[in-house]
């Protein structure tokens, strides 16, 4: 029943940051104040992730664009930053990379979606808005390369909306530091709130698709991927880690007895955070367990986090001679379905090895939650990461799986069976429809629900609008000749 082929491989490789760095014989030919600014910028690059989104996965060229990001009201294609006059931002001014950066305007004024964070970005000092512009302009390598048209569905694509969502939302003021703090803490706040925007991954949205600050980093649903609670909680949020476990975890996307960095955090430490100082990585870290505590709803009866959730448990003895040697019946069962496709690389018993390459199923975060979402994502889309040289591989299921992909009965039937055994003990059944909705992309934004309706509900409004004017201008024209 142990199967290798559902591997989740762990490899020793180089790794370097998709972020572009300039040879020391360029920077050598340069003055040194306007190296010193192509290094410092090269540093604010990393830390805001411009490679994450601006650099197409699987061999594009450094922030050329042209990554389609699947969002809620539609996919959003970035764009080419690199100093081409002909595709790229090469005709921007300082001036108009601070608007493009911090207010969400391009250099011809057309508003951008805040899948660009700006709304984080805006706190971006000048300082460090000055180091970009240098190191974008005389850093990078352009690009003379094309990209896609971001089109959305109607009413999205107009994008002059984003003017009443700016006006609404965006709070256009500069980072502060706060004197009663130490150095370290507004460091660590000035990267979680500005640069690192974790807020836009990590804060739920309102119905407009703003963050909701008064639930800020308290959690959000990202497609089918959940990004958690990382607020000072105990139980909920990240209060019962260490300091040094969330530098580790930042590093590397692991911390052994806590969680593994998927989807998009998988990307986040991929492209940007491995790559930042260990001061800074503890500075966030600081921040982070300082933030206000923010405790789910639906932890409300628990005493322990997400980690602490689980114990090992094995069925391997039950599954030995269960079925005949020339059985052709498919298996179906959660425990079978497990040893046959988990078992090899988490272990029977869901302990994963000695050296947690393979990670333990049991307090962990992925399985701990209380909400499957994360779960059923990473047996959906696999988890992938290159981080602190190793390159960590677990292979997806769905219908694009070059291993085998699995139905949503057994998708259901494996998370079901994993969350019995290594889950909380208030973790509900998971359904065949549950892995569907995965499959799509995920539980849908009232927003994103009421698209279809938008355009004929306008149509309806003009109709009725213009009928109540022939209605109005009718009576007036028969009372002019009643009059005359």
């Amino acid at each position: 029943m142990l199967l290798p082929h559902a591997s989740f491989a762990q490899t020793e490789q180089p790794t370097t940051p998709t972020t572009p760095k300039p040879s020391a014989e360029q920077l050598s030919a340069l003055p040194k104040e306007t190296a010193q600014f192509i290094e410092k910028g090269r540093m604010v690059a990393l830390a805001s992730d411009c490679a994450g989104c601006h650099t197409a996965p699987g061999g594009g060229k450094p922030l050329a664009g042209n990554y389609v990001m699947q969002t809620p009201l539609g996919a959003i294609v970035s764009t080419n930053i690199t100093p081409s006059k002909t595709h790229g931002i090469g005709h921007y001014s300082e001036e108009d990379l601070s608007r493009a950066v911090r207010e969400g305007k391009r250099k011809d004024g057309a508003h951008l979606y805040p899948a660009m964070p700006y709304d984080s970005y805006t706190q971006m000092t000048d300082e460090d808005l000055h180091a970009l512009y240098v190191y974008l302009m005389q850093g990078v390598p352009a690009v003379d390369q094309a990209v896609q048209a971001t089109k959305l569905p109607f009413p999205f694509n107009i994008r002059m909306s984003m003017l009443g969502w700016n006006t609404l939302f965006l709070d256009k003021k500069r980072f502060a530091p706060d004197a009663s703090k130490s150095p370290e803490w507004n460091r660590g706040a000035y990267l979680v709130e500005a640069l690192e925007h974790c807020a836009a991954c990590h804060t739920p949205r309102n119905a407009l698709m703003a963050a909701d600050k008064s639930r800020a980093f308290a959690g959000a649903q990202l497609g089918p991927w959940f990004a958690p609670n990382i607020t000072s909680d105990p139980v909920s949020g990240i209060g019962a880690w260490s300091v040094e476990e969330l530098v580790q975890y930042l590093r590397t996307g692991r911390a052994e007895g806590k969680g593994q960095a998927a989807g998009g955090m998988a990307e986040a430490v991929e492209n940007s955070l491995q790559f930042l100082p260990e001061s800074d990585l503890r500075a966030m870290a600081v921040y982070l367990k300082a933030l206000p505590p923010l405790r789910d709803a639906a932890d409300a009866n628990r005493t322990e986090g997400a980690h602490a959730q689980g114990t090992a448990h094995s069925e391997e003895p039950m599954q030995r001679g269960s079925r005949p040697q020339n059985s052709v019946e498919a298996v179906t069962s959660g425990a079978s379905l497990f040893s046959a496709y988990c078992a090899s690389c988490h272990q029977a018993s869901g302990s994963g090895t000695p050296d947690q390459a393979y990670p333990s199923l049991y307090r962990n975060t992925a399985t701990g939650l209380g909400r499957p979402d994360n779960l059923i994502a990473a047996i959906l889309y696999g988890v992938q990461r290159n981080a602190a040289g190793k390159e960590v591989l677990m292979p997806r299921f769905d219908e694009k799986s070059y291993v085998d992909p699995l139905t949503n009965e057994q998708i259901a039937a494996i998370a079901n069976h994993v969350l019995q055994h290594y889950g909380p003990a208030t973790a509900g059944k998971i359904s065949a429809a549950d892995v569907q909705l995965a499959r799509n992309g995920g539980p849908q934004p009232p927003l994103a629900q009421l698209q279809p309706y938008i355009a004929p509900s306008l149509g309806v409004l003009a109709l009725v609008v213009a009928l109540v004017l022939w209605w109005f201008f009718n009576r007036r024209k028969q009372g002019y000749r009643r009059y005359f």
